[in-house]
């Protein structure tokens, strides 16, 4: 395994640094956990929690949709496991889950409106659109887990089974080119499965205590394991998980996120108050290019494909803008 081994550029962005979206009901805080970019809607998609809310925030005008109807408290206790957590686009419709309700939510993102509803089996964490196979796929890690829906055009679910994966789920994200998706087990593994088939094709060590966030570069084949730590792998998943390189760049990190076009990983510290923009080469090194601030707590972050990262801040429940101003890393 490597270290970083190019070049280290540790700078400052220029320009912008201070900005922040104020979402509806943010007050007293929102539990925040899984964000997700949506290119096709030209949106970033931030599931509210508490709040009750999936808020839609334009990239251009930072200005916020919010879409209504989830279960929703008045208290903030400082996790996130209430309402809705965690939503993806099937290039139609949105799907979000509702934890407190244990339901996989249909949203209509022109109208701006649930559609549909099914009760899950257990406690959601993620839902990622799986296009090959025309499949939902939600993650419940009590239940060490993921149930399977099938989609209508017209927007209507069907239970379609469900996968084990024992000792996980933890975070998922879905490999069309080799057909495959990845999730974490909870104790220092990743697994991949295979799309068609759904059964467990291989386990990769990870190093990680506390395996968190997941990211994948699909043209290089590179799977980002995230650490509860804040340590960061490179897992060669055309290599039976050949751990590459690692580098721990914020303390405390979940839900990271990767740029293909930039190649550049961004994990935020939820004890380091800090946002980390890390280059990979295509060797599967990688080097810090630069830090930002962030809040406390500010253990998820997404970015859109205009150079801008959004990170989370639980306890003002707003969500924090930062300009990625680095050059992208040649391959």
């Amino acid at each position: 395994m490597r270290q970083a081994a190019f070049l280290l550029v540790l700078a400052a962005c220029e320009g912008p640094t201070g900005r922040a979206v104020e979402l509806p009901h943010g007050d007293p805080g929102i539990g925040f956990d899984d964000l997700r970019y949506s290119p096709r809607l030209h949106r970033v998609l931030v599931p509210g929690g508490r709040s009750g809310a999936l808020d839609l925030i334009d990239p251009d005008t930072l200005e916020v949709t919010a879409i209504a109807g989830f279960s929703d408290m008045p208290d903030f206790n400082g996790g996130h496991d209430e309402s809705v957590t965690s939503a993806d686009d099937t290039g139609r419709w949105l799907l979000a889950t509702d934890r407190t309700r244990r339901q996989l939510v249909v949203v209509d993102p022109d109208a701006a409106a649930i559609t549909a509803t099914n009760d899950l089996g257990g406690g959601p964490d993620y839902v990622r659109w799986v296009a090959p196979t025309g499949e939902a796929w939600v993650t419940d890690p009590g239940g060490e887990r993921i149930e399977v829906f099938t989609l209508s055009e017209d927007g209507v679910l069907t239970p379609d089974g469900s996968i084990a994966v024992s000792g996980g789920p933890e975070s998922l994200v879905v490999d069309a080119t080799r057909g495959r998706a990845y999730t974490h087990l909870w104790d220092g593994a990743t697994v991949a499965i295979d799309l068609a088939t759904r059964e467990l094709v291989a386990t990769w060590p990870n190093g990680c205590g506390g395996s968190r966030g997941i990211a994948l570069d699909e043209e290089q084949g590179f799977l980002f394991a995230a650490c509860s730590g804040g340590r960061v792998a490179v897992l060669d998943v055309d290599r039976d998980g050949e751990v590459l390189s690692e580098i721990w760049p914020v303390d405390g990190t979940d839900v990271i996120d990767y740029s293909p076009a930039l190649h550049h990983l961004y994990l935020a510290g939820r004890f380091s108050a800090n946002l980390a923009i890390v280059g990979v080469d295509s060797s599967g090194d990688m080097a810090l290019l630069g830090l930002s601030d962030a809040a406390l707590e500010s253990h998820c972050v997404v970015a859109d494909d205009r150079g801008q990262i959004y990170a989370c801040d639980p306890d003002e429940g707003r969500i924090l803008v930062r300009d990625d101003c680095f050059d992208a890393i040649d391959q």
